[in-house]
């Protein structure tokens, strides 16, 4: 019996240890997981807008997202036919509210509140909205631009003030922009009604259209045309963006040490615009949409804002480059306006200015 049950353990043994020498099933790698399709995001905004590639990329890998940009002709035609869009909008978010139209935007109903985490880094002075249905992305200050070596050689001293432009020497010097077609040359309208009122500003623009003032249709054909900094034009004034003299140097074949430019930067010469963005009601993609309001005010985009549309980021921390450093300064003490009066005025200002200086 004994013999018996060791021969059976033995068999048994034999078994069991024939059974592990069975080579194991290698196992099957895993299926790699199925990338999901990225989610397009639309962004509506006007033809001046611009941001590198790159930064763009970064929100678009971070959030597995493609932004799309639906552009329209500026930012009042922009922002109309969003209106006309309410309830169903044809982007998920705006980028772009002009300051001159902040009242206009956030009366149209067509903005979702959202407080971004982002806001701490934004100065209060930019942070217009109460209920953060627009949130501040970046500011350029509208002014009088002059061609230095024009003044240097004629032994004339630039102009400091509106008033200098109504001075007999100053005669047949300036070009502006139409604020009836032009958003600076409408800036430009209001730093004038900011600073000599609803009740003066009319007389002001008397005396600089008796004083040879020159009126162009845009920007581009008052700077590119007329200006005798930029072209074969002969009006060394001009009405553009206190960051212009760095765009000067920048855009150089051979950078100067200073920039050929100036911008006039006393009290009230010229205005401050804002620029905003804001997550459209309706949107099918409210989260992915608050999540690129966030990024507008990260560094990286912050950072991106001054060579790609020359103007400041809003966000405090947001380091500027080298030429901005040397060659633009903002104004210290820009003209203002409450949002709500120009929404009431603008209409009303152009229309009068239109009389006063075209008729």
């Amino acid at each position: 019996m004994k013999r018996f049950l060791a021969v059976t353990a033995i068999l048994l043994g034999l078994a069991l240890s024939g059974c592990g020498s069975e080579p194991a099933e290698k196992a099957k790698p895993a299926a790699p997981e199925a990338q999901a399709e990225p989610t397009v995001l639309t962004v509506m905004t006007h033809d001046s807008f611009s941001v590198s590639a790159e930064v763009i990329a970064e929100f678009e890998k971070a959030n597995n997202a493609a932004v799309k940009f639906l552009r329209t002709s500026g930012s009042g035609a922009g922002l109309n036919q969003a209106i006309l869009a309410k309830g169903n909008p044809l982007a998920d978010v705006f980028v772009g509210v002009d300051s001159t139209f902040f009242s206009r935007a956030v009366e149209s109903g067509i903005f979702d509140p959202y407080a971004s985490p982002a806001l701490a880094d934004i100065p209060d002075s930019l942070r217009l909205d109460p209920e953060n249905r627009l949130t501040p992305v970046s500011f350029g200050d509208v002014c009088l631009n002059y061609d230095k070596k024009w003044f240097a050689d004629k032994g004339l001293t630039p102009p400091a003030t509106l008033e200098d432009l109504t001075k007999p020497e100053y005669r047949d010097l300036t070009v502006v922009e139409n604020p009836a077609t032009s958003s600076p040359g409408l800036a430009f309208l209001l730093a004038t009604v900011s600073a000599f009122g609803e009740d003066g500003y009319l007389d002001y623009w008397k005396a600089l259209a008796a004083n040879g003032v020159k009126i162009a249709d845009s920007w581009k054909s008052a700077y590119w045309g007329d200006f005798t900094a930029a072209s074969d034009g002969t009006r060394p004034i001009v009405v553009s963006y206190a960051s212009s003299p760095a765009a000067e140097v920048f855009y150089a074949e051979k950078k100067p040490a200073e920039a050929p430019t100036a911008a006039v930067l006393g009290p009230l010469t010229g205005f401050r615009q804002i620029e905003f963005a804001g997550v459209l009601s309706g949107t099918g993609k409210p989260e992915l949409a608050r999540k690129f309001i966030d990024f507008l005010l990260s560094r990286s985009f912050q950072e991106d804002i001054p060579l790609q549309m020359w103007v400041y980021p809003a966000n405090v921390h947001a380091e500027l480059p080298e030429v901005f450093q040397l060659h633009a300064k903002a104004l210290d003490v820009p003209a203002s306006l409450d949002p709500k009066a120009i929404a009431e005025g603008r209409e009303r200002w152009i229309e009068a200015w239109t009389t006063t200086v075209l008729r």
